[in-house]
């Protein structure tokens, strides 16, 4: 079986325009949102997922540490809105990925579907009715990603661009080599969640995102990419990763690259799929085999089990960046 791929912009509505009838009201989603110091925007995120046409949310919020007010604020919005819609952690403080990873692995959170969030965005009133349209369908048994580009907003909230569009085809061997879409865009179904579920002490995660997207691609499950933007993505001074298009971006993620930050990655990242490598096809195992093989090999070798392994980003410029990474050994 081969990572299915649609693009979900045609399929929510009928030819007149008007929106198709959905029948997932009664699926159950748990938003999982990390907080940190969050006060100034908190809010004005959770006043969105309020507006989802679809209702049956629990919002989970796992805090990590704040300092500001933001718990306050937490506590005013639990009052307001019913009883066990929202519900609050502590989180362990080890970064964000960790974080939400601690949501991700919390026994007592249990639903059909699970919604990743930040702080600081602004959901479309769609958001998750569009999400459920498209993962509803997905065979029991099979890991599934719904995901989406984003729109771009400064801190006053004006709109500044939108996220990249990437059309390559969405797989195992682009996912080895790079996240494409953020986690805040991001629901999957519970059999995703349940792959995901295993203990990750003294294990480090990179992003969430990109674990989500290999492992699904991995595992040779279903995922949506679409092209419309399903978020307003806040771009200031902290967001931890931010959009990553423009030049300037690109230039300073090659720098990364050559500096060794990248070879980190792929090795934290080989660390984890190691840990998870039943639940990928044997392909796609071969494929780990062969990029992680080609890491410690020679440069004939090298270009050889690469190429094996198909790798490959979704833009001209980042592939002659991976192809000098592979070049000179910094993967």
């Amino acid at each position: 079986m081969h990572t299915r791929e649609t693009n979900t912009v045609d399929k929510l509505a009928d030819p007149t325009g008007e929106a198709m009838t959905s029948h997932t009201e009664n699926f159950t989603v748990a938003i999982l949102l990390c907080s940190y110091n969050g006060e100034r925007f908190l809010a004005q995120q959770i006043e969105s997922i309020q507006r989802q046409t679809h209702k049956n949310w629990t919002l989970y919020i796992s805090d990590d540490g704040s300092t500001d007010r933001t718990l306050d604020k937490v506590r005013e919005l639990q009052v307001a809105l019913p009883e066990g819609k929202i519900k609050l952690f502590n989180g362990p403080r080890q970064g964000f990925a960790n974080n939400f990873i601690s949501l991700l692995t919390r026994m007592e959170i249990h639903a059909d579907f699970y919604a990743f969030c930040d702080q600081d965005d602004v959901w479309h009133d769609d958001k998750l009715q569009r999400s459920l349209d498209c993962l509803v369908s997905t065979p029991a048994g099979t890991t599934a990603l719904y995901c989406s580009r984003t729109r771009l907003i400064n801190d006053q909230g004006a709109f500044i661009g939108h996220s990249p569009l990437f059309t390559k085809p969405l797989g195992f061997s682009n996912a080895l080599v790079q996240s494409i879409a953020g986690a805040n865009t991001m629901v999957i179904n519970h059999h995703t969640r349940t792959l995901l579920n295993i203990n990750y002490d003294s294990l480090p995660i990179v992003a969430h995102d990109w674990l989500i997207y290999m492992i699904v691609t991995g595992s040779e499950g279903v995922i949506h990419y679409d092209a419309t933007p399903t978020l307003d993505y806040r771009q200031h001074a902290h967001n931890v990763i931010g959009d990553q298009s423009g030049l300037r971006l690109k230039l300073v993620r090659l720098k990364k690259a050559f500096s060794g930050r990248f070879k980190t990655w792929c090795d934290q990242n080989i660390n984890v799929l190691s840990r998870l490598r039943d639940t990928l096809s044997i392909n796609n195992q071969e494929k780990l085999d062969d990029f992680s093989n080609a890491r410690s090999s020679g440069l004939v070798v090298r270009v050889k089990l690469m190429r094996r392994a198909r790798i490959y980003r979704q833009t001209l410029t980042g592939n002659i960046g991976l192809f000098f990474a592979v070049l000179f050994n910094k993967l």
